[in-house]
């Protein structure tokens, strides 16, 4: 029996785009988790599609949200961590000086990707507080979009089966409708598993709908028409 697919109608002033860690420690090739995210960032040509969405929601007025993933020297003093955490922190990802000191911030691994610059400071998108471990309950990202009347959300952003999947289950969980922009996502290949594979699976379990790139520029241009598509 194949899953049901409800779609999801755009209507601009209900809907937004939010876009998670689109970073460097993410997405450049001199980020520190490239060795373990390249292969698939390439394969999905994540960061073309990304950007693809940024300008796309920008010339339809589609309002944007950046959640943010950053750790401040306080957030080394942790006493205890889940996998990814520990290996975030060793690592030194997304790491900043202080919350209000942006010291070396500029091009740093916490930085947002250059080419996004011009979409994400452009005085219309709202950048939240950073998440702390993978989804939106630790941030203001609910009350955000709460507060500007939202009720449905395109989501990308990295990685597929950690920030991105956890913002898809608390959006789902908090009343959001959700569809997830499969390409514009990707995740670690490690020998324990492929993170993307996981992540695809579970979208199309859960959010109510799965689109392309393709798909979801379509979907925000036509505005108020939506779509069904398969995974």
């Amino acid at each position: 029996m194949a899953l049901p697919n409800p779609g999801m109608k755009i209507g601009i002033h209900r809907t937004a785009m939010v876009i998670i860690d689109p970073q460097n420690d993410f997405l450049s090739p001199e980020g520190v988790t490239w060795g373990v995210v390249g292969e698939s960032v390439t394969e999905n040509n994540t960061v073309d599609n990304i950007e693809r969405l940024f300008r796309t929601a920008e010339e339809a007025g589609l309002p944007v949200f950046v959640s943010p993933h950053y750790y401040y020297p306080a957030d080394h003093g942790w006493q205890f961590e889940g996998t990814l955490e520990a290996l975030m922190h060793n690592i030194g990802m997304f790491d900043r000086k202080d919350p209000l000191n942006l010291d070396g911030f500029e091009g740093s691994g916490a930085d947002w990707l250059e080419r996004y610059k011009p979409y994400i400071e452009n005085g219309s998108t709202v950048v939240v507080s950073p998440h702390k471990v993978y989804g939106p309950e630790s941030n203001d990202l609910v009350l955000q979009l709460r507060k500007r009347g939202i009720g449905k959300v395109i989501l990308a952003g990295m990685s597929a089966n950690l920030c991105v999947e956890s913002h898809m289950r608390e959006l789902l969980e908090q009343g959001f409708e959700v569809a997830v922009v499969k390409d514009a996502t990707a995740a670690a290949r490690l020998p324990e598993g492929d993170g993307y594979q996981a992540a695809v699976v579970n979208f199309r379990y859960m959010a109510n709908t799965v689109w392309t790139t393709d798909e979801a520029v379509t979907a925000i241009r036509g505005r108020g028409r939506g779509m069904k598509t398969a995974a």
